[in-house]
């Protein structure tokens, strides 16, 4: 059964590929979502999948890429919206789920 977490990562994640090795990440395992960088210096992901894959997908989140410093990640479970994608969002305006 799908399900979908609002994942906001914390630390040293943005200017360091987190967003794009989050995109990889996701497509590796088969999660669907999206991921943009928010004002306060962390980083936003709405991912849908199911169960194991999400605790897959949170595990790599606090590892995220080489030349982040992840200092915490917090999970909020949140209604299935029919993600059929992965997308890396460019612009605070972009997030299609709330922030």
């Amino acid at each position: 059964m799908k399900k979908r977490l609002n994942i906001t990562v914390s630390g040293k994640v943005q200017g360091v590929y987190f967003r794009r090795d989050t995109e990889r990440a996701a497509k590796r395992l088969g999660v669907v979502g999206t991921v943009a960088n928010k004002p306060n210096g962390s980083v936003y992901i709405e991912a849908e999948a199911d169960e194991d894959t999400l605790q897959q997908f949170v595990a790599w989140c606090h590892e995220g890429p080489e030349l982040a410093n992840v200092t915490q990640v917090d999970t909020e479970e949140s209604v299935v919206t029919g993600f059929t994608s992965f997308d890396v969002l460019a612009e605070p305006s972009d997030y299609l789920g709330s922030v």
